[in-house]
């Protein structure tokens, strides 16, 4: 069970899409900022080949993502989100994302980057999107080992990023978990921050439901009490 401690006063979420991080990990974005810890996020692409509508464009499609991906983190505490502006469904773990990551690492400078698993989940495969596996594959060589390689990205150094070690990298959507975080208070919160990204649901009640029966499963796996709710994760110690 996660509790708060000294020592992590800045997380950084990592996430492919607006909305990822409301889906996997709001509650727990939620539980941190109420404790005083400050939150960023990072999201990769626009979110512009969401939605079903033709007659939106994809240019107005990633405006509202965008405006919809800050609303959401407002609800749950979160004032600065950088979008790196790679093209939705075509994301690849490559050197320019993994440099665009570590500057925003070395520049924020978190204990703890939260980030999508690299991994794929043949359990749950709509949770292993391309994206998602290769936004999470380039945060996890940003947090080891570019951004605490002096000589990884050189051209970080000329804009003034020195290196910074990461203590913990917290994994979304991974098909182990070892970490649970308790969102009975924050749940909420959570769906406030999801039912902020209108353009990409349909059936709010349905959503609704459906993350209260993942929050109870996770909250059950972890062996909390009857009525809690919980989002889980994989945590490495990357000291």
């Amino acid at each position: 069970m996660w509790s708060p401690r000294e020592g992590v006063e800045r997380v950084l979420v990592v996430s492919a899409h607006p909305d990822d991080v409301d889906f996997g990990a709001a509650g727990t974005v939620a539980a941190l900022t109420r404790t005083g810890i400050e939150v960023v996020y990072c999201i990769v692409t626009d979110g512009e080949a969401g939605g079903g509508d033709p007659a939106v464009t994809r240019a107005e499609m990633a405006s509202l993502r965008r405006d919809e991906q800050r609303a959401a983190a407002t609800e749950v505490g979160v004032r600065e989100v950088t979008f790196l502006g790679y093209p939705d469904g075509r994301v690849e773990a490559d050197i320019a994302l993994r440099r665009d990551i570590t500057r925003v690492v070395r520049a924020f400078r978190p204990q703890v980057v939260l980030a999508p698993s690299p991994e794929r989940w043949w359990d749950r495969i709509f949770a292993s999107h391309p994206d998602h596996l290769a936004s999470g594959e380039a945060a996890t060589c940003a947090v080891y080992p570019d951004a605490r390689n002096p000589f990884a990205h050189p051209e970080l150094l000329a804009e003034g990023l020195e290196p910074h070690t990461v203590d913990e990298l917290w994994v979304m959507a991974s098909p182990v978990t070892n970490l649970a975080v308790d969102i009975t208070e924050t749940f909420e919160r959570k769906i406030a921050a999801l039912l902020s990204h209108r353009s990409q649901i349909a059936d709010p009640e349905a959503v609704a439901e459906r993350m209260r029966a993942a929050a109870e499963g996770s909250a059950k796996s972890a062996g909390m009490s009857d009525g809690a709710l919980a989002e889980v994760f994989r945590r490495v110690d990357t000291r």
